[in-house]
């Protein structure tokens, strides 16, 4: 049987007991040439190509029943939607139809929610908010302008803060000042993440107001200290510093903050170097004394000290090594550092100015 098969494949061989070849030891250069292949079958043929065309049809089962879920959620929307219109549109004899149709609303925002359907979640809520005032349910309505602020963080900041700024307003009405200083706060962060600063420091010190009246001195300080900063970017230092001033005046008899009033003389005195006064700031150093009268022992006060000699001698060279000094064991905030870049500037182009007047 082996000759035969050895004939079949190889012409080379010939005849006797042993094969001149052996099959094992003359493998073809294309192995596809020995493949026996079986019976063909339809039945076969029909499998193969229902699995290739159901393999190519299922590239991406999880994306198509994601956006298949994403379209039932939005349709769904759609019917409470419907159902919310129905209710505003006709007579209640039973029950209140403001009641009902929020009840469905909020039913269709979760579903436009699940479909991430932002804009229409957004509008939902703000129809929500619009049936609780109708029904005089402030704080209800509040919570569906928080709600729709929610959504609109998703797409539009502005929208976001214009809904906010609702809530708080009802929020106030009904005395929760605690949840107006929380939602007033988030306003500021939105605009100050717009770069809308000035707008970032109207809420900001709204929210501190209201923390202070709620007796919540650590946020009423955290928000000022936000304020304070911003104003240091506007480049309204003579308020930023005040501001800070307050802060470690208020900060150092609490146990919690006193060891940040340190920080805080740091920004002050960056904000009074900023003003261009070696004079003022070396005054301020013996008023932060006597805030803290620890003060002068630390390296925030060695770091102004240093600051303000080399402005006075128009050294930049000791100015650049007194701040990469404090910056290499204590890292600079940015806007920190901007500012002293903006003092080294001015530093550096009186001393080209000075050098020029010299020739």
């Amino acid at each position: 049987m082996m000759n035969n098969m050895c004939r079949a494949f190889h012409p080379c061989t010939s005849g006797g007991t042993q094969p001149r070849c052996d099959l094992w030891a003359h493998r073809p250069h294309h192995p596809r040439e020995l493949q026996v292949f079986p019976p063909f079958s339809h039945a076969a043929a029909r499998t193969a190509a229902i699995g290739s065309s159901t393999r190519h049809r299922d590239a991406a089962p999880e994306q198509r029943e994601r956006a298949r879920g994403m379209g039932d959620n939005e349709a769904r929307g759609d019917d409470f939607e419907k159902k919310a219109d129905q209710k505003l549109s006709g007579w209640s004899f039973f029950g209140n139809k403001y009641e009902d149709a929020a009840d469905h609303l909020d039913k269709a925002g979760n579903f436009f929610k699940l479909a991430k359907n932002w804009r229409r979640a957004a509008a939902v809520y703000k129809r929500i908010a619009d049936c609780h005032l109708q029904g005089d349910s402030k704080h209800e309505a509040a919570s569906a302008y928080v709600e729709a602020a929610n959504c609109y963080k998703k797409f539009s900041p502005q929208d976001a803060a214009q809904v906010l700024n609702n809530a708080v307003n009802l929020f106030l009405e009904i005395g929760r000042l605690n949840m107006a200083a929380r939602y007033s706060k988030d306003i500021g962060e939105i605009y100050q993440q717009e770069q809308d600063l000035e707008n970032a420091a109207v809420y900001l010190s709204r929210a501190a107001d209201l923390f202070d009246s709620e007796g919540q001195s650590s946020q009423a300080n955290s928000m000022t200290q936000k304020i304070a900063e911003i104003y240091a970017q506007l480049e309204k230092y003579q308020k930023a510093t005040e501001l800070f001033e307050e802060i470690g005046r208020k900060s150092i008899n609490n146990n919690l903050l006193k060891y940040s009033v340190r920080g805080i003389l740091l920004n002050a005195g960056i904000c009074q170097l900023c003003r261009g006064d070696p004079v003022a700031i070396n005054n301020s150093l013996e008023r932060y004394q006597d805030i803290d009268p620890t003060f002068s022992g630390t390296r925030e006060y060695k770091l102004l000290a240093d600051l303000a000699a080399s402005i006075d001698e128009g050294d930049v060279a000791k100015f650049t090594d007194a701040v990469k000094e404090f910056d290499s064991m204590t890292r600079l905030d940015p806007w920190k550092t901007t500012l002293l870049l903006k003092v080294k500037n001015e530093l550096k182009k009186k001393e080209e100015e000075d050098e020029d007047d010299l020739t």
